[in-house]
């Protein structure tokens, strides 16, 4: 018995890192989409959350079986909690991919924007994917330094996402009205996506080391801490 529920948390973790995986490609394939206006590439992204959603309904349905059957306890339970938490974030990050297809796909054969509005949101894109990528690692790795650097890369996606809103008000630059709409939903998609992202870190960091990092507290604080008791 106890080696059936080894096997089944194991399928359980590999499921999470496939999820976690296609949640990083959806991403890098919605930048590229979204910089070079590539219109089938939107469309693999687009249809690849169908598989992201299939996988958190999977894991949903594994993980609540094993709260039923095994009663997990201590790390187990710790465990099959924060992947069911992390398999409904994974799905709403594959969602924030999708809606940044959307619009790539919705602009084609031109690109979204054009200048220094265009630039800011392919940097955007860029770092959102670096954030995709890194979880995906954290997930297979658990590596505590992968989780701080994903916090780093949701702080500039915010300051990016702060200096969006500086060049839409610049009256230099002159959008029209679908330009204006695509641009402030863009630059919020991708400053969801890290802090997402964010939201994963932490929630991995709980896991490793049994304990929350508070809003004010990084997750370095957390590690730290948690070196200190051993």
């Amino acid at each position: 018995m106890r080696e059936i529920f080894k096997q089944e948390m194991q399928q359980l973790g590999d499921d999470l890192l496939k999820q976690g995986r296609e949640a990083a490609r959806s991403m890098e394939g919605a930048a590229e989409s979204l910089k070079n206006a590539n219109l089938a590439l939107a469309e693999q992204v687009i249809d690849a959350d169908k598989r992201i959603d299939a996988l958190e309904r999977n894991l949903d349905e594994m993980g609540i079986s094993l709260l039923a059957r095994q009663a997990p306890v201590a790390a187990d339970l710790r465990t099959v909690v924060s992947a069911l938490r992390i398999s409904s974030t994974l799905e709403r990050m594959g969602d924030l991919a999708r809606h940044v297809a959307y619009v790539a796909r919705g602009r084609y054969p031109e690109r979204v924007n054009s200048g220094e509005v265009y630039d800011l949101l392919v940097e955007m894109a860029e770092h959102a994917t670096i954030v995709g990528h890194r979880v995906a690692e954290l997930l297979d790795s658990h590596d505590l330094e992968l989780a701080e650097r994903i916090e780093e890369e949701d702080s500039i996606l915010d300051k990016l996402h702060q200096k969006s809103f500086s060049l839409i008000l610049d009256e230099k630059h002159h959008m029209e009205r679908q330009e204006l709409i695509d641009t402030v939903l863009l630059a919020r998609y991708m400053e969801r996506y890290g802090d997402h992202g964010v939201s994963i870190a932490r929630r991995i960091t709980f896991l490793v080391t049994g304990i929350h990092a508070e809003r004010n507290m990084s997750i370095g604080d957390v590690a730290l801490g948690y070196e200190e008791r051993q």
